[in-house]
């Protein structure tokens, strides 16, 4: 596997799992129709906003991008930036969906770590809008599973913004360590039948061993040990559906002993190796019952 495709596979299972740990909590949420006098200038939230224009006209600035909304678009403006909005002269106001809340990954503000556009254009207005009807709705509601619905619904919006938009850039500066782990899983991808110790990982990126771990498994949420072992399982995987290598010989090139091979593999997959590789065979041409 070349530099830049382990580098992208990183890339994508890193942040999936480091965004998978954002921490939200809604202020709140509404429909409002604005008033003709609804401004503000120049002025920095410490919470992020997430506006769904379902009527009328107005306009959203975000640093020096501005944008006159119409309705059916999805507008996020991030915790932090410099903002403005107000009305349209002699146009009808505004009548929103709107929302306010903080959104971190450990101590980072989520779209400090994501560049996303100002708005998108939803293609699903029932389901966004039974969205925001959940968290209007759940947001000061007493039963125990109020939190849960809340999250949920706050998660589903956003991802619905990130799932249209055209563009999403990660600011990987804002991750310092994911560079040097990313250096890390590159010596280990290129290296997956070797032997690693955790003194030996630890030089590469000039840290001390348990420091080191520390890191690792904040960046990847799991341990170097885990993390390896994963990534020679799954190299399994793929050696057992598209090659007709030996099992002592995949076991080999991915570097665990033949004795505790088929055992870490049924564990990773409920299958022992070659009753997964029968497995994937006969999906080809028919399901096979496990």
């Amino acid at each position: 596997m070349n530099d830049m495709n382990v580098h992208n596979r990183f890339n994508s299972v890193y942040w999936q799992q480091h965004l998978a740990n954002v921490q939200l909590d809604l202020s709140i949420a509404a429909y409002t129709k604005v008033p003709e006098d609804w401004h503000d200038t120049n002025y920095i939230p410490e919470f992020n906003k997430l506006y769904y224009i379902v009527e009328g006209e107005g306009f959203v600035q975000v640093g020096e991008e501005r944008h006159v909304s119409q309705p059916g678009q999805l507008i996020l403006l991030p915790a932090g930036t410099l903002q403005s909005y107000g009305t349209i002269p002699d146009a009808p106001t505004f009548g929103k969906y709107w929302c306010h809340f903080s959104a971190k990954v450990g101590n980072q503000h989520l779209f400090d770590l994501l560049r996303t556009p100002l708005f998108v254009n939803v293609d699903e207005d029932d389901e966004l809008r039974k969205q925001f009807d959940r968290l209007i709705r759940f947001q000061y509601a007493e039963g125990l599973s109020a939190a849960f619905r809340v999250r949920s619904a706050l998660l589903e919006i956003i991802s619905m913004f990130l799932d249209q938009s055209p563009r999403i850039q990660v600011n990987t500066s804002k991750s310092p360590s994911f560079e040097k782990m990313s250096r890390v899983i590159r010596h280990i991808e290129d290296h997956l039948s070797s032997t690693f110790s955790i003194e030996e990982l630890a030089r590469i990126v000039h840290l001390q061993p348990n420091y080191f771990i520390q890191t690792f498994k904040q960046v990847t949420g799991q341990s170097p040990i885990q993390y390896i072992n994963r990534l020679r399982l799954e190299k399994a995987a793929q050696l057992l559906n598209f090659t007709n290598l030996g099992i002592t010989e995949i076991a080999e090139t991915v570097g665990i002993e033949l004795s505790y091979f088929s055992r870490m593999f049924k564990e990773y997959t409920g299958y022992s190796p070659s009753a997964y590789r029968e497995y994937m065979l006969n999906s080809q041409t028919g399901p096979m019952q496990k």
